[in-house]
């Protein structure tokens, strides 16, 4: 994102001129969208239709449009909006046009665009492409029975396709409230979608559909479409979920060509595989691991996350299952994308995560831990500079043993934590050191508090505080002195020190947090 976004001046017939110069700098004509309505948290499927979306366009050297389609005002939120764009950035997934960027076409909300809606509408009930429906959702539902009863596929019977003058006036005078209802021509639909191959939909199952509710509220069967041809969309990459409107959309194309809306063109569809949770069930918005702020708080790298949204219904070949998105976008084809279902495996995603949080470089890492330990309390909101460098020199030994990064705040945290009496650079502004009373449970009993004084003993004694010199002094105490098992006689140190049965090596994590810290943890416990 680099420009503000442009005035709001949306015209209903955009000249030749204004579209040539909308291509200039194009390296092809390919354009695709990303267009989610904002009713919540973003969700994984979300992120891979428009990781899909994104790396088409890059591949092609296309236009990347994001567009908000926000015309449902009972649902719609201005938060959800914000996180959106949020979302977007966090992934590293920039676009060429739309909100906060502008662009030719614009506004990139639909909210904003309502009066060129109505007219669209208008247009095609002069046209005669759409006419007002009367009926009511009585009346609906009652055709819907008679429908079924007959044995035919349920779908609006034409009951107000031609009605004269004279009955539109009687129900208007009545009091009835028409909605503008889409004509469809009455044939099938065939097309050859990027992912399916070519699909045939019969006339009967694609009855008339209503574009404007009787409230004068346009519908997604309308705002869609109209945007799309406004926008000169070529390829509408979208879930399979939405199959079923693509005759429908289809036969809208035609008829705004007809009306001049847009530059004539019906985009190319390509319908992604459904994401499969639980149960071989599809993901729901409901499910845990649906939610994209959910991996976001639990610490997974947008590299991680993306790479393994990339692997649902798509491959880079050679069976590769680690690579980058630039990579991706390098060889990405949408004829590629596999139609069978695709099923979110958590413990793929979460083993990736943590490849790509093995790839990342130590000062890269250290500045990711550091806004986790913040948001945990672990460090205050401007850590000093003797944090930061601590935390600098502790990322290799957690950097191997990490999934996520939330894993990393639980080892790290002990380093920065005060302890009674004990006041520095390292501890400024960090809560109050803390043990796992489970762990203390687990591993401290009167055995333990033998080894505990041994290794108080050698670590004071201790000439050189590295560790190497610290290992040295302890294995020499406690398993050579006391005969004790590594096992037994480094975890109940482990413990006194960091709090945890798991930290970051034991011989490091006494090394960085120094002489002073360490004995008085080891003295905080024996006594």
């Amino acid at each position: 994102m680099q420009a503000p976004e442009q005035p709001a001046d949306l015209q209903v017939c955009r000249t030749g001129t204004a579209r040539a110069a909308a291509n200039l700098g194009r390296m092809s004509d390919v354009r695709v969208r990303f267009c989610p309505s904002p009713t919540g948290n973003p969700h994984v499927g979300m992120v891979r239709t428009a990781l899909f979306n994104w790396a088409y366009a890059k591949h092609t050297g296309g236009t990347f449009v994001f567009r908000i389609e926000d015309t449902d005002s009972a649902r719609d939120s201005e938060q959800s909006y914000q996180q959106l764009l949020d979302a977007l950035s966090w992934l590293g997934m920039s676009w060429d046009e739309g909100p906060e960027v502008g662009g030719p076409h614009a506004p990139y909300r639909q909210s904003q665009r309502m009066d060129f809606y109505k007219d669209v509408a208008q247009r095609l009930l002069d046209g005669g492409f759409a006419y007002h429906c009367f009926c009511t959702p009585e009346e609906l539902e009652e055709q819907r029975e008679q429908q079924k009863a007959a044995g035919r596929t349920p779908g609006y019977s034409g009951r107000c396709r031609d009605l004269s003058a004279v009955q539109r006036a009687e129900r208007l005078a009545e009091g009835r409230q028409p909605a503008v209802r889409f004509r469809m021509p009455g044939t099938d639909f065939t097309w050859d979608d990027l992912v399916r191959g070519p699909l045939t939909f019969a006339a009967e199952h694609v009855p008339d559909y209503v574009l404007v509710r009787a409230s004068g509220e346009p519908l997604y069967t309308l705002t869609n479409p109209c945007d799309d041809a406004d926008m000169e969309i070529t390829h509408v990459l979208r879930g399979e979920d939405l199959l079923s409107s693509t005759p429908r959309q289809i036969a809208l194309y035609d008829a705004l060509a007809k009306i001049g809306v847009g530059n004539g063109t019906t985009p190319r569809f390509g319908h992604l595989p459904y994401v499969m949770g639980e149960g071989n069930k599809k993901l729901s918005k409901r499910d845990p691991e649906s939610s994209l702020q959910w991996y976001r708080d639990e610490g997974f790298v947008p590299e991680g996350l993306l790479n393994y949204l990339s692997l649902l219904g798509w491959s880079i070949g050679d069976d590769r299952d680690f690579f980058s998105m630039a990579e991706m976008a390098e060889v990405f084809d949408v004829a590629d994308v596999n139609a069978n279902p695709a099923r979110f495996d958590l413990k793929k995603c979460t083993a990736i995560n943590a490849a790509w949080i093995r790839e990342l470089a130590t000062d890269d890492l250290a500045s990711r831990l550091e806004r986790y330990l913040i948001a945990d309390g672990a460090l205050p909101e401007k850590p000093t500079h003797a944090q930061q460098a601590l935390l600098r020199r502790a990322v290799p030994y957690v950097q191997e043993r990490m999934e996520t990064l939330r894993q990393g705040v639980h080892m790290l945290a002990f380093l920065f934590a005060t302890d009674a009496g004990i006041y520095d650079e390292v501890t400024v502004g960090t809560p109050a050191f803390e043990r796992d009373a489970a762990d203390v449970a687990s591993v401290i009993n009167d055995d333990a508090r033998a080894a505990l004084q041994a290794a108080r003993d050698a670590l004071a004694a201790a000439g050189e505080w590295t560790h190497e010199a610290l290992e040295a002094a302890l294995r020499n105490a406690l398993v050579e002195g006391l005969g004790l098992k590594p096992k037994l006689a480094f975890g109940p140190i482990r413990v006194a020190v960091s709090g945890r049965r798991v930290s970051p090596p034991l011989f490091e994590s006494l090394e960085l947090l120094g002489r002073e810290r360490a004995l008085a943890r080891l003295d905080d416990l024996l006594n």
